[in-house]
């Protein structure tokens, strides 16, 4: 950083630039696939870039098209990505009994969105090891299904895999063994691999800052910080209100032959998992319009900061809607739960919410023109990459390389924080101190 007069989201840009290229060169191996052949350059790059930013959008099924190497390379991709590399790295540098410099604590800092500079190490250990703990128990839970109908070998490795993809919001699935891209369809009415894998997604997308909340505080709610009331409101509220409306608008489509306990659970899951999961339980692309409407709108918002989930962020979405609210209240502030937020946080939402609004509009109108399918679907498609989702109706694979190009600039903007992503190429810029004169002009 010192010599090439970096700053710290060019270097959280570049590592994951440098992930992916690793990435890339591994599934080019020609043992990387069953074939024994090399893959094309487009499929390595597009795979590569949708595991180390955990989305989980695929050109070719996972299981029919990748070896087991390749299969592993992927799933080590979705571990570093939902992890974070600053996290992996700085825990390297402790287990090694190596120093962490100030540089590295403000790269980890500016990684999981940290409010403050101290206790940097600490919440590393928090990451790693709840990270590997809620992990094998997601594994455990899942090889209560899958051992009996895979055997133990590969039960325990399917375990392993849909439990760190789940965990890390990543959506791959190796279920193409039961039939090209069906994901969990088969699981729709199992409570087990349903309550496991949306365990997993939920408590992935929390944010490593409400873990360390939760676990200092435990159930003393009154002691938590802002920032954990409102992502435990905000996750709780939309888990309800979404798991209801998807179950009015699926009642007699999707979920038509389904009884009422499978209708709840198909419900549920499409609730958790269009917030940046990317697994599904039901044919995506048979859904209503009603639907697919409501899934752009819970893959827009994601998960909550600092978390292995993408999208704009829980806290964004209560931040703009009180700064509306409060606005047209006339009110002083934006305040909630006793608390005012500063107009620094109200700036950055914004932002966040514009850029991201900005670069899915000017690429579905790039895939719009140079693809002849429906627009919805297209739509679709594009904030499942930027919100680094997964889930798709299908048109993914039937792309042009131009448009699948678009997908992965989209899906790296994505996961880096499209906010980074433009930071990287300005915050070296110094503002002129010069104020220009004020002249009001007519809005609204």
């Amino acid at each position: 950083m010192k010599k090439r007069k970096m700053s710290k989201v060019q270097v959280i840009a570049l590592g994951f630039l440098i992930i992916i290229v690793a990435g890339v060169l591994l599934l080019k191996l020609p043992f990387a696939t069953r074939s024994g052949e090399s893959t094309d350059w487009l499929t390595a790059i597009f795979t590569a870039t949708s595991a180390t930013c955990v989305t989980g959008l695929v050109v070719a099924d996972t299981y029919l098209y990748w070896s087991a190497f390749g299969q592993i390379v992927i799933l080590c991709l979705i571990q570093i990505g939902g992890l974070g590399f600053m996290s992996i790295g700085i825990f390297l540098l402790v287990f090694f009994r190596r120093k962490v410099g100030l540089s590295e604590r403000g790269l980890m800092q500016e990684s999981v969105n940290a409010l403050q500079l101290g206790g940097m190490v600490r919440l590393v250990k928090i990451i790693i090891c709840g990270t590997l703990i809620v992990e094998l128990c997601g594994a455990a839970l899942l090889s209560i299904r899958f051992i009996p109908l895979l055997g133990v070998k590969t039960g325990i490795y399917y375990s392993i895999f849909h439990a760190v993809s789940a965990f890390c919001n990543g959506g791959f699935d190796l279920m193409g063994r039961f039939g090209e891209y069906s994901s969990l369809v088969m699981f729709y009415g199992d409570g087990v691999v349903n309550f496991a894998i949306m365990a997993l997604v939920i408590i992935g997308g929390l944010g490593f800052l409400v873990w360390q909340d939760v676990l200092k505080n435990g159930f003393h709610v009154k002691k938590y910080r802002l920032h954990t009331k409102i992502v435990l409101m905000m996750t709780v509220s939309v888990l309800v209100v979404t798991t209801v409306l998807f179950m009015i608008f699926e009642w007699n489509n999707t979920m038509v032959d389904m009884s009422f306990k499978e209708k709840l659970y198909a419900s549920m899951f499409s609730s958790v998992t269009a917030r940046t999961a990317g697994f599904n339980s039901i044919d995506t692309a048979a859904l209503t319009d009603s639907s697919k409407l409501l899934t752009i709108l819970l893959m827009f918002m994601g998960g909550s900061p600092g978390s292995t989930a993408g999208g704009i962020k829980t806290t964004t979405v209560v931040v703009i809607f009180l700064y509306l609210w409060s606005n047209m209240r006339n009110a002083t502030g934006c305040n909630i739960f006793g608390r005012r937020l500063d107009d620094e946080v109200i700036k950055k939402a914004s932002l966040v919410f514009y850029i991201n609004i900005i670069l899915a509009v000017g690429a579905a109108l790039i895939i719009c023109s140079l693809e002849s399918m429906n627009f919805i679907d297209i739509i679709f498609e594009v904030f499942s990459a930027i919100g680094t989702v997964g889930m798709t109706t299908g048109i993914t694979r039937d792309l042009c390389a131009a448009s699948k190009l678009v997908l992965v600039l989209l899906m790296y903007c994505g996961r880096i924080g499209s906010m980074t992503f433009a930071m990287s190429f300005i915050e070296k810029r110094k503002n002129v101190p010069v104020k220009f004169p004020v002249e009001k002009i007519t809005v609204g």
